[in-house]
């Protein structure tokens, strides 16, 4: 039997996180954006929290406090009827003008990466009978979704205008404009392909 996914949302970030702080980020949080659910908060002051050093008076401190300079801001939607009439945003970590100058536009491009995984992952859709049951599965589903969106898949804002007579413009996947193919990608070709293993 496979590990079953049924976890609360604070017990997933502190997994995330930990993940995080193992693979590239071992010191501090990178600036985060969220919705209002979910245990972030208590997922950072566990992962990256730091007990204070004893100044020699009372009691020594025992519990984990978050540094001044993270970044952290909650976008907490207002709904009505279903559907979302208004965003909030929280500063929960972090100068509150510095987090806002920095952070408050990118939430758009968060949604629409949302948006698009629930589109290509059905595993990823509400209300849907179709979920993962076990986290190997949802991984695998995650990671075909990946693949197939950055390798096999033209993005519009990335395309170049070329006006070679035939063809006005050139269609490029994510994976072109970051230099790692010269070319979209068939499904066949993506079924096909054997990774090596990297030994460096």
């Amino acid at each position: 039997m496979g590990r079953g996914i049924g976890k609360t949302e604070t017990q997933a970030s502190i997994e995330l996180l930990a993940e995080l702080k193992q693979r590239g980020h071992p010191d501090a949080p990178p600036a985060l954006v969220s919705d209002g659910w979910g245990g972030h908060r208590e997922a950072l002051i566990e992962v990256y929290g730091q007990v204070p050093a004893y100044q020699g008076r009372g009691r020594p401190p025992v519990r984990k406090q978050p540094s001044d300079k993270w970044q952290y801001l909650q976008m907490a939607k207002q709904r009505e009827q279903g559907r979302v009439i208004g965003v909030t945003p929280r500063v929960i970590f972090g100068d509150p003008r510095q987090v806002m100058a920095e952070l408050s536009n990118h939430t758009a491009y968060i949604e629409r990466t949302h948006l698009t995984m629930r589109h290509m992952n059905g595993r990823l859709v509400r209300k849907t009978l179709g979920f993962s049951k076990r986290l190997h599965m949802l991984r695998a589903a995650c990671v075909w979704e990946d693949v197939v969106y950055n390798f096999a898949h033209h993005v519009k804002t990335l395309r170049l205008e070329v006006n070679d007579g035939s063809r006005r413009w050139r269609q490029r996947s994510p994976a072109m404009v970051a230099g790692l193919t010269d070319h979209i990608w068939s499904i066949e070709e993506l079924l096909s392909y054997l990774p090596l293993p990297n030994n460096t």
